[in-house]
């Protein structure tokens, strides 16, 4: 157990990064900040020299990996950290710089207990990306195909998970102060964070992971997800087959292949929904460096470490909320935010959908590059604190793929408008999933499935209460009260029986005595 001064001896610690950065001013100003908080952040920042401008992304990058993630996942929360940090967060890379070859050998013949030279015919020593967890390198298997290798950096999943249990101790404190930190729930986030970070720490998850969505989406045209190779993928090591084609960020050379963007922007947000709304398991890492276009202009996926997963119930809501900002239905989506129990019952339907109305109206109709993110998320984030809506944290990565989506869509095509992109296909999905045919079938279905388990419950009925033998009922034996028993009404119960047994006792032993008996 780590102690209580550790903990905030690295609170400390990475809050004087923060402030060497400018990082701690928008909280320390913030008057939602508890004032515990905003003292801790003064002590941190005492006798340091702040930048005019706060440069987020760059105090997590110094202070660690375990940093760096934990920072693309707050990029979603400008609730938690402010709208300035999360823009600025937004750009935060995982890049850090690579661990020597020596050591990438070391794990890969430890984790497959067999030289490198049986797994693959040529490894280029410099790898291609390093990232804070793991780092990539392009390699040539015994049999020939190239493909792309993702070792784990030595020693990372101690590092997380000592930096992760700072996280828990820092974020109970928080929230146990009540108040505004209490309702943006920062123990479920740090919850959160470490079921995602633990599947990027395990190799052969992020694998399946690939698998499950190259299966899901194969019928998609214009979308791909590279083999995994599993004789050659473990926890600490994945081998998938290597992409050939142009990074989606560097706009210049995709309109110099002469690629359509606008219809690439609008093929990518239909993926996305794809994945989120149809099938409930979506890539939510996929921000510019995990996108490749090659040559016939295919998009292509890569790093599956963190995925998002949606139920049924869940993604019914999600479609009729965006199809309902869509076409102006306000009270419907009020009502969608009642059913799925996101606003408290105590609250008026009528005054949700007037609140959203007014931070809807403003955005429909109008390209990306006309709206005001600024103040659409405050109008969005002033809704839930005046009705008291609890942040929902599986909804987290949902939120931050989409803004990393609408961000790569909009670099792609500037004129492109989310909402007339996304109707459609919303549209069509309800009337498909939530339409009468669907219903009656879902109704079948369900209806037949009872029917199905009637002779298996009418079984365990008899198990428990099994049919009558061949032998006749016996008839009732009168009932004959036991000494031991007390009876309502006797005052005595056992220890007048006990007395009468002594007397009985004496008497027969006077009798012998005198003679009287025996």
């Amino acid at each position: 157990m780590t102690r209580p001064a550790t903990h905030i001896w690295r609170l400390l610690k990475w809050g004087r990064t923060l402030a060497k950065h400018g990082a701690l001013r928008g909280l320390e100003s913030d008057p939602n900040t508890p004032p515990p908080v905003r003292r801790l952040m003064r002590l941190a920042r005492f006798g340091t020299m702040q930048p005019k401008v706060p440069d987020y992304a760059s105090a997590f990058r110094a202070i660690g990996p375990a940093a760096i993630k934990l920072g693309q996942s707050l990029a979603t929360r400008p609730d938690l950290v402010g709208e300035e940090a999360a823009e600025n967060l937004l750009s935060l890379q995982d890049n850090l710089p690579p661990v020597d070859f020596a050591e990438i050998r070391k794990v890969i013949e430890t984790s497959f207990g067999q030289p490198l030279e049986n797994l693959f015919s040529t490894i280029e020593e410099v790898p291609v990306g390093a990232a804070s967890i793991a780092q990539v390198h392009r390699a040539t298997t015994t049999d020939g195909r190239e493909v792309a290798v993702k070792v784990m950096r030595p020693g990372i999943r101690e590092k997380f998970e000592r930096d992760i249990q700072t996280y828990h101790w820092a974020a109970a404190h928080l929230e146990g102060l009540g108040g505004e930190a209490a309702r943006l729930r920062p123990r479920m986030t740090i919850a959160n964070f470490e079921r995602w970070t633990n599947r990027e720490l395990d190799l052969r998850r992020e694998a399946a992971s690939a698998s499950e969505l190259m299966e899901s989406m194969k019928a998609i045209e214009g979308y791909e997800v590279p083999d995994v190779d599993w004789d050659r993928t473990n926890g600490r090591v994945m081998t998938v087959a290597w992409v050939d084609g142009t990074k989606i960020s560097d706009r210049q050379a995709l309109v110099e292949a002469g690629h359509d963007l606008s219809e690439m922007a609008q093929r990518l947000v239909l993926a996305f929904l794809t994945q989120a709304i149809s099938g409930g398991f979506f890539h939510a890492d996929m921000h510019q460096g995990n996108l490749f276009v090659k040559a016939d202009g295919t998009i292509v996926a890569i790093d599956f470490g963190i995925m998002g997963r949606i139920d049924r119930q869940a993604r019914a809501w999600l479609a009729e909320i965006l199809y309902g900002l869509t076409t102006g239905n306000y009270q419907r989506v009020a009502e969608i935010h009642f059913e799925a129990q996101y606003v408290p019952s105590y609250h008026s339907v009528g005054e949700f959908a007037t609140a959203l109305r007014a931070v809807g109206e403003p955005m429909r109709g109008k390209p990306v590059k006309e709206l005001s993110v600024g103040q659409m998320l405050d109008g969005l984030f002033a809704i839930t604190r005046d009705f008291d809506m609890q942040t929902q944290p599986h909804l987290l990565l949902l939120q931050k793929t989409m803004v990393m989506v609408e961000g790569i869509a909009t670099q792609l095509n500037p004129e492109i408008n989310m909402w007339d992109t996304s109707g459609p296909y919303v549209q069509a999905w309800i009337r498909d999933e939530l339409g009468p045919e669907s219903l009656v079938a879902d109704r079948l279905k369900e209806d037949t499935d009872t029917l199905m388990r009637l002779p298996a419950l009418i079984r365990r009925i008899e198990d428990k209460f099994p049919p009558k033998g061949g032998a006749p009922d016996q008839a009732p034996l009168p009932d004959v009260p036991l000494m031991w028993d007390k009876r309502e009404g006797s005052g005595s119960g056992i220890v007048g029986y006990g007395i009468a047994v002594l007397i009985g006792a004496g008497a027969v032993i006077a009798a012998t005595q005198l003679g009287w008996i025996g």
